[in-house]
């Protein structure tokens, strides 16, 4: 028999987060929707907290670091006899999920909790833990000549003694200019492909790093996105994550690992997003007089309420599937497939289930009285970031046929 009920654990570092989301985020979500590029000074407060409970063995709350496979926590006497963990992966899930309920863009912003912590998380050695355990690390990837391609990075890292010499522009890093430290992917060989391909941790302070540019975005404007320049860029020797070595037949595999760490996370972020709308919505509904119910076929229940139980279908299996990838990455369980499941369906059902309950709200979701167009804005970037929809979709169609990224493009 399937439980899927949370965990004890879980549930209380959950509502930890929920409250956060609620008493915190919430009150200034439309004040940095407005004040694009101001630094969120409430999250000062915020990093202190995070930092306190990470030190005491709690769970962070905004989720975004992630876990490694091997992090993880059993459940008691009773899970340990099933096989059954939920650690650092699952944890992130769910705190990523009530964090966004309040807003993504100020989740996206909490200091040391960047998008960039998992891919330290996937792949670095345990010496790197602890050296960049405690770091705000955004990740770039992106460069102008390329979107969801991640191997077509051209951004080259060349060994100059004791130190890593970088080159190229990365664009679209999300707390770009906020973080402490950068994750960027760089190629050691472009003659070799994808497996030269490694992920190198910059320093803020690192000579020849710099930021060009913040852009002005449709959504998450709280938080900052960032186009980084590296122009002779030095860094340590040690500061490339995991195994220095270019193994051929491994190929791109060590650092993809970041996304099925990062890509449950995202999905995670779009539930929360979905659910604040569906919330927001049946409010609207139920004050306008429509009655929602689950009794009554829906066929036989005005329109507003069977397009809203819709939705809330969707949103309830975009759910389990970032649950499922959550799962599997804790239980050092292949996860690839269902992190691009998840990310699909949950981008694809988050810009469905926004815009849509704008659309059933009228005049009200399309004003500034509620936060409903708000979040039809911040959604969309959920279904294009790390990974967009069209790239899951083909990432989903390889696994499930079987077809090498060469057969099937």
């Amino acid at each position: 028999m399937i439980n899927l009920e949370l965990p004890k654990k879980l549930r209380a570092s959950a509502n930890q987060a929920h409250q956060v989301a609620q008493e915190i985020f919430r009150p200034i979500s439309r004040k940095y929707d407005l004040a694009e590029h101001d630094y969120p000074v409430e999250l000062d407060t915020m990093a202190a907290m995070v930092e306190g409970l990470a030190d005491s063995g709690t769970q962070k709350i905004g989720g975004a670091a992630g876990g490694r496979a091997d992090d993880i926590e059993t459940d008691g006497h009773a899970t340990e006899l099933l096989g059954n963990s939920n650690g650092g992966n699952m944890s992130a899930l769910l705190n990523a999920l009530e964090t966004s309920w309040g807003d993504v863009g100020l989740m996206l912003s909490i200091p040391y909790q960047g998008l960039g912590n998992a891919a330290i998380a996937a792949v670095a050695t345990d010496e790197q833990l602890k050296r960049f355990g405690k770091v705000w690390a955004s990740m770039a990837i992106t460069e102008p000549a390329f979107g969801s391609d991640s191997a077509a990075v051209s951004t080259t890292a060349v060994l100059d003694g004791d130190e890593w010499v970088l080159n190229g522009e990365k664009i679209f890093v999300t707390a770009g200019q906020r973080s402490t430290h950068i994750v960027v992917w760089a190629t050691l060989d472009k003659s070799l492909g994808r497996a030269a391909i490694k992920s190198f941790v910059v320093p803020r302070d690192a000579p020849g790093l710099s930021v060009a540019r913040l852009e002005h975005k449709l959504g998450i404007k709280a938080s900052d996105t960032a186009v980084l320049l590296l122009q002779d860029c030095r860094i340590p020797k040690d500061n490339i994550l995991g195994n220095p070595e270019v193994n051929v037949e491994k190929g791109f595999a060590g650092v993809m690992q970041t996304f099925d760490n990062t890509r449950p996370l995202v999905a995670a972020m779009a539930v929360g997003v979905a659910r604040a709308a569906l919330e927001e919505l049946r409010a609207i509904l139920t004050g306008a007089g429509v009655e929602i119910s689950y009794d009554i076929p829906a066929n036989n229940q005005p329109a507003a309420a069977a397009e809203f139980l819709r939705m809330e279908a969707d949103y309830e299996s975009a759910y389990l599937l970032a649950l499922r990838a959550a799962w599997m990455a804790d239980n050092k369980k292949p996860n690839s497939l269902e992190a691009s499941m998840s990310k699909a369906k949950a981008g694809r059902a988050g810009t469905d289930i926004t815009l849509k309950a704008v659309e059933l709200a009228g005049a009200i979701g399309y004003s500034e009285r509620t936060l409903l167009e708000k979040w039809g804005r911040d959604s969309k970037i959920l279904d294009i970031f790390e990974g967009t929809q069209q790239i899951q979709q083909l990432i989903v169609a390889r696994r499930v046929l079987g077809k090498t990224s060469a057969e099937l493009k």
